[in-house]
């Protein structure tokens, strides 16, 4: 019998793949990838199971995934088109990688995915795939199989007595880990439609709450974050931490429509609250300790740098290049950011660094100021010159 991994998720998608996929003739082993989901792994293997599959891998990869991933894409400041912090897109690599350790393990020729043939995913995952082992296979059921719609696998799944969570009535499609969620399908592909507060997962509305906004302090060390609030945290509880209070007062919700690898648009929203958090407090340090020319410079590099992430080329030899420059500007990216939350806006308030490239002296309009004025008029002449005809 043919040997097949799959990235299993315990969504409607995969739960019917394996079905499928069994149906084809197919020995189906799932793996699950714990990056933060927070959900119950346990009856995820025995959904798996019940669908169908011979054996499931669980494997907790939340500490590689935060080091070796969000960590580099936040140094990076990347965000796609402005509103996509990324968090399934530094997945997907990931997940990759462990798919072919497993697929090696159990000696298989082929490894899956649930990804459809307009998304993303399906990029990111194949290419890194091809870049780890080139001679494995990869199945993509989503693109073959004969259903047309979510409706479909759900009538699908109830016939075949699958186990599934979602409904004709909430069909959204999710996709969570720590670092953020993707939400699509369903109401939201209706361009004119506000998204229903029911699509929301991590975030309460920015409408309710408090009354009151909260201020907090994150401090950072070479680019990475090390305290909040003064206390010392693993990254790991300051993200979940952060996550919990953003989420609170609706900070990191983004409604957009977004230029898909694959050529066509397409309405998704997210939720990012620890991501929004961190990134404008970094983002706001850069600001003080980086020089001019550095800071443009990295703008360009930023937006490069998220559309490698999105195009799935975490493994390519550019991205690793982007990788070098970026933590060659981190040496100076310590210090602390004082935030105001409040109502779904995350500002920063307060700035402080030993490496601050600012000079009150020099800024300032008060009777302290040290800036010669009068240079400012040779300095125009010149800087014109190239310009008069």
């Amino acid at each position: 019998m043919k040997k097949i991994v799959l990235a299993y998720s315990g969504g409607l998608d995969t739960s019917c793949a394996i079905k499928w996929l069994k149906d084809k003739g197919f020995d189906v082993v799932c793996f699950i990838a714990d990056l933060g989901q927070g959900e119950d792994f346990q009856k995820i293997e025995e959904r798996g199971l019940a669908a169908g599959a011979s054996k499931v891998y669980i494997k907790d990869l939340q500490d590689e995934f935060i080091k070796d991933f969000i960590v580099p894409s936040l140094k990076a400041n990347a965000v796609y088109e402005g509103k996509y912090f990324l968090a399934t897109a530094l997945g997907r690599p990931l997940i990759a990688k462990y798919l072919v350790e497993v697929a090696h393990k159990e000696k298989a020729e082929y490894v899956g995915h649930g990804c459809t043939g307009k998304g993303n995913d399906q990029v990111r995952l194949e290419v890194t795939t091809a870049i780890l082992d080139p001679k494995l296979q990869i199945i993509a059921p989503l693109r073959d199989w004969e259903f047309k719609s979510r409706e479909e696998e759900i009538e699908y799944a109830l016939k075949n007595n699958i186990p599934i969570d979602v409904t004709k009535k909430k069909p959204y499609s999710l996709d969570r880990n720590i670092w953020g969620i993707s939400i699509e399908a369903g109401v939201l592909e209706n361009l004119d439609q506000e998204p229903p507060e029911d699509a929301y997962i991590m975030t309460k509305s920015p409408s309710g709450g408090s009354t009151y906004p909260k201020y907090i302090e994150i401090a950072f060390e070479k680019g990475v974050p090390k305290k909040l609030d003064g206390k010392t945290y693993k990254l790991k509880e300051m993200i979940e931490e952060l996550n919990r209070i953003g989420g609170a007062f609706g900070i990191g919700r983004y409604d957009m429509v977004e230029n898909r690898l694959v050529g066509i648009k397409s309405r998704e929203i997210y939720e990012a609250p620890a991501g929004t958090i961190l990134y404008t407090a970094h983002k706001e340090l850069e600001s003080l300790v980086l020089d001019r020319e550095v800071a443009h410079f990295k703008e360009i590099v930023s937006l490069k740098y998220s559309e490698l992430v999105y195009y799935g080329l975490w493994y390519s030899h550019l991205k690793q290049a982007l990788d070098s420059f970026v933590e060659s500007t981190q040496k100076h990216v310590t210090g602390t950011i004082r935030l105001k939350l409040f109502k779904g806006n995350c500002a920063a308030v307060g700035r402080k660094s030993t490496h601050s490239l600012y000079k009150k002296e020099l800024a300032t309009y008060g009777a302290e100021d040290k800036f010669d004025q009068k240079l400012a008029e040779g300095f125009i002449k010149l800087w014109g010159m190239p310009y008069k005809r």
